[in-house]
């Protein structure tokens, strides 16, 4: 019987298999693949599915059943599954499987919270205006961005950005991330401060984040953002952490807050607690730009895009710095945030009628205040380094 083909249910490159053989190892990646058994092979159907569109159905999977895989990413079920290695073979560790959605994804979080007395405005543009972004200047595949949002005309329950869902959609991010990934999670929404239980913040205060039914099922703190998204990160992986909320400076809990000067002079300030839990990662890079200081307001405005385009001041000041001047360093893009809040008005969002502008003006409070936050898991040369997604 001459040698056959098959795919190699890792890798998915094409073997040539002899024909006596059960089982035979790729070369490539080290994978074991069982001969003769493709259709019992959970990595084997999953793969079968190579229509883009159905890239992010494991995501939904994932959230109706529950159910999760330590070793995998969403939308590969039992992809860790390794058969039994015959004698003849040396055992050998098993491989961390790549995600299914390739090694740019991102996680966009928009809540405007309809019908409430703290509603806004501008969040649905936000992941709108950051979707294109990724997608035309660093080209993320559409498909590997997921979206979660509270827009009226979203009739998926599991894309709403309930916690639970949110809480899914971490996992999703960073579940089966290699070297050489970079991940982006983007929120605009409510952010508040809660007094710290566990003596971990230097303020006496964790940050957190308002998923749509945080008053029914609780807020979303830094020290959980920290341990699903921050600290499984392998070595040579990559996440930015875009947050455009109230009290959102260190709502990563990253070790390293940046402090740069007017003059653009900066220096990494320890937010390292001696009695408190690791906050790094296993190796890779977090990086977190945030809207303001812990104590801080963030602003949701028509500043910017013009009367009828309400967007979150950070968001946009970010899109169009790096716009405007692509390849510039971290310094550079947070003096350019910081810069354009600085230098804009604050639009009809903030002003309640001709009384109120008047006197805002009258107090020199007509101009959006909050200073743009960099946060990190490691100390480095802003100045030196290019902002890359």
């Amino acid at each position: 019987m001459a040698e056959r083909k098959e795919r190699c249910s890792h890798c998915r490159r094409l073997l040539l298999v002899p024909p006596e053989a059960h089982t035979i190892k790729c070369a490539v990646c080290h994978g074991i693949t069982q001969i003769g058994q493709a259709s019992n092979t959970p990595s084997l159907v999953y793969n079968s599915l190579s229509h883009a569109a159905n890239r992010l159905r494991g995501f939904i999977n994932t959230m109706i059943t529950g159910s999760f895989n330590s070793n995998v990413g969403y939308g590969t079920p039992h992809y860790g599954y390794y058969p039994p290695q015959p004698q003849l073979l040396r055992p050998q560790a098993p491989l961390v499987p790549a995600s299914a959605y390739g090694s740019k994804r991102a996680l966009l979080c928009g809540i405007c919270y309809h019908r409430r007395s703290y509603r806004l405005k501008g969040s649905m543009n936000d992941v709108k205006f950051m979707r294109y972004f990724l997608i035309n200047q660093f080209g993320f595949p559409g498909d590997s961005i997921l979206m979660l949002t509270d827009d009226k005309e979203e009739k998926n329950p599991l894309k709403i950005p309930t916690k639970k869902n949110i809480q899914t959609a971490m996992r999703w991010l960073v579940e089966g991330c290699r070297p050489g990934d970079s991940l982006v999670f983007h929120f605009s929404g409510h952010g508040t401060q809660e007094v710290d239980n566990n003596m971990d913040e230097i303020d006496g205060y964790d940050e957190a984040l308002l998923p749509v039914d945080y008053e029914i099922n609780g807020m979303i703190l830094d020290d959980e953002i920290n341990a699903r998204i921050v600290r499984p990160l392998p070595h040579g992986a990559k996440l930015h952490a875009i947050i455009d909320a109230c009290h959102s400076g260190t709502i990563l809990d990253l070790p390293f807050v940046c402090k740069m000067s007017r003059e653009g002079f900066h220096t990494w300030e320890d937010q390292t607690q001696p009695r408190a839990d690791y906050k790094g990662t296993r190796g890779g890079l977090a990086i977190c730009i945030s809207a303001c200081e812990d104590a801080g307001s963030s602003v949701d405005t028509s500043a910017f895009g013009g009367s009828k385009v309400v967007t979150g001041a950070l968001t946009y000041s970010l899109i169009q710095a790096v716009e405007n001047e692509p390849g510039l360093s971290y310094g550079r893009l947070l003096s350019a945030i910081r810069a354009a809040i600085k230098g804009a008005k604050v639009g009809i969002v903030a002003l309640n009628g001709p009384i109120i502008s008047l006197l805002n003006k009258m107090l020199g409070m007509d101009r959006i205040r909050q200073d743009a936050q960099l946060s990190s898991s490691e100390k480095f040369d802003i100045h030196a380094q290019r902002f890359v997604l």
